[in-house]
């Protein structure tokens, strides 16, 4: 097979871009701010008088709150990267949610906190979707897959440096330091460009950032819906089994499960499975046969997870990490999305997506909520695990294969 010119150049000098690398920070700084939540949930619930017995439902609250912000966050930012640009949300995200984090520091009680997730929640929204998109765009598609998971990569290092961070200092502290490393991450991002695959479509008159060609379309819709129900997986096991560890861990008989350490032993996983997968992908040429690999080992790590008897902290730990490894196929899950869509939808879909994903979390939730009483908190686990994971592989089958695909077109009425 002939080589294209992108193909005999070297590849770190194309992969090393500005762009790549300032989308690449954001997604750490992103990542950081999401899930310290998870990490100081308890502590800092704890620290503003809310009762043990209260942590699992206040906890869900604020979860809930937070993904809602995400759900609102994926559209207002999705449609704005598509009609003003991908730049403008790199700016305005990152702003929002930065200076809501530093709010979350300073918070007395339960009012404050619901508002200030919800707050993070619409900004943190747009960072991962603005940056694949910008990186997507600016990458030739033979390299494009090695980009992402770039991103992928540092974005899951931000989840580990949150653990230690709250580790080291009291969980105010962790918040300001996320708040200033988005801030300080601002200043890198005035030396960004702009797309120029954006930059053609913007000169035309085509319709940008119209969710109803989305709505309207019966084979876009689809292609829409599938692509948010094969992330099911990976957020139900962070949303869920890993946000909420130490309740699974009591029923499985276990004492002194930290949260913080599950999150930070499942991202530590997830960062080689993001690397794992994203060379995989490349070396097999295909997204899809990546990701159905990823999506059946993670459905038998929930199964062991659950009902494997584990009679110390450090077998639960060990699948913690292992289930963090299979959720490791989130990057090509929102790389496919991208692909999936043009050059005037493509920032909205990929901004939207991993939101609704992220949203899911609250449906998931109320699931799990609801069949505990009666199933009790494994088996109910074990049921929406299973119920998440048939879905997803379902989804995957209708849709195509895009790792070939040339991203330069765009969505017509």
């Amino acid at each position: 097979m002939s080589q294209t010119p992108e193909m005999r150049k070297p590849l770190l000098p194309q992969l090393l871009q500005v762009p790549v690398i300032v989308a690449a920070l954001g997604y750490l700084v992103d990542m950081y701010d999401l899930f310290l939540f998870s990490v100081v949930r308890v502590p800092s619930l704890r620290d503003i008088g809310v009762a043990d017995e209260q942590l699992l439902t206040n906890g869900i609250t604020l979860l809930n709150s937070q993904m809602a912000g995400m759900l609102i966050g994926g559209v207002l930012w999705g449609v704005i990267a598509d009609k003003k640009g991908r730049l403008s949300v790199l700016f305005g995200s990152i702003i929002m949610y930065s200076l809501a984090n530093i709010g979350n520091g300073f918070v007395t009680n339960m009012e404050q906190y619901t508002i200030l997730r919800f707050i993070a929640g619409v900004g943190l929204a747009g960072e991962l979707g603005a940056g694949i998109t910008l990186v997507t765009e600016v990458l030739p598609k033979e390299i494009r897959g090695y980009g992402t998971t770039l991103v992928a990569t540092l974005g899951v290092l931000g989840a580990i440096l949150a653990y230690f961070v709250a580790d080291m200092f009291a969980w105010r502290i962790s918040y300001f330091v996320g708040g200033g490393m988005g801030l300080l991450l601002l200043v890198l991002r005035f030396n960004v460009f702009e797309s120029g695959m954006f930059q053609h479509v913007k000169s035309n008159t085509v319709d940008r950032g119209n969710v109803m060609m989305i709505l309207t379309s019966a084979k876009r819709l689809s292609k829409y819906l599938m692509a948010i129900l094969i992330g099911l997986p990976i957020w139900f096991v962070v949303g869920i089994l890993i946000t909420f560890s130490p309740e699974i861990g009591a029923a499985k008989g276990l004492v002194g499960i930290d949260a913080g350490k599950a999150v930070m032993l499942a991202f530590t996983g997830q960062v080689f499975g993001d690397i794992g997968s994203g060379l995989l992908s490349q070396y097999l040429k295909s997204r899809k046969k990546v990701i159905i690999l990823f999506i059946g080992m993670s459905l038998l790590m929930m199964a062991g997870y659950l009902t494997f008897p584990m009679e110390t902290p450090y077998a639960f730990y060990v699948f913690c990490a292992l289930l963090g490894f299979c959720n490791g196929y989130w990057t090509l899950f929102i790389t496919i999305a991208a692909e999936l869509f043009g050059t005037n939808l493509r920032a909205t879909v990929a901004t939207t997506v991993p939101n609704f994903v992220r949203g899911a979390t609250i449906p998931l939730a109320a699931m799990f909520v609801y069949f505990k009483p009666d199933l009790g908190v494994l088996q109910s686990a074990l049921f929406i695990g299973l119920g998440t994971s048939a879905v997803a592989v379902i989804a995957l089958f209708y849709l195509e294969e895009t790792f070939t695909k040339d991203m330069n077109y765009v969505e017509k009425d």
